[in-house]
């Protein structure tokens, strides 16, 4: 599994894992954010090797969106 989004954003990691698996990618979310304070540490979204490559490009197509 390969890490393809680090963030502090709780939201933005359950958005982004939602979008790859509605496209068939096998997501993994690891949440390495103190329960107490969780503006310490990451969440972080994995990816199997096959799939990264089709992951990044959803990922680039929804940040383009975005910025339209």
């Amino acid at each position: 599994m390969i890490a393809i989004l680090s963030t502090t954003n709780p939201n933005e990691a359950e958005i982004t894992k939602q979008m790859l698996e509605e496209n068939n990618i096998n997501v993994v979310l690891l949440n390495k954010q103190d329960s107490s304070y969780q503006m310490f540490g990451v969440i972080e979204l994995f990816v199997t090797e096959e799939q990264l490559e089709i992951a990044k490009s959803l990922l680039k197509k929804n940040e383009n969106e975005r910025n339209a």
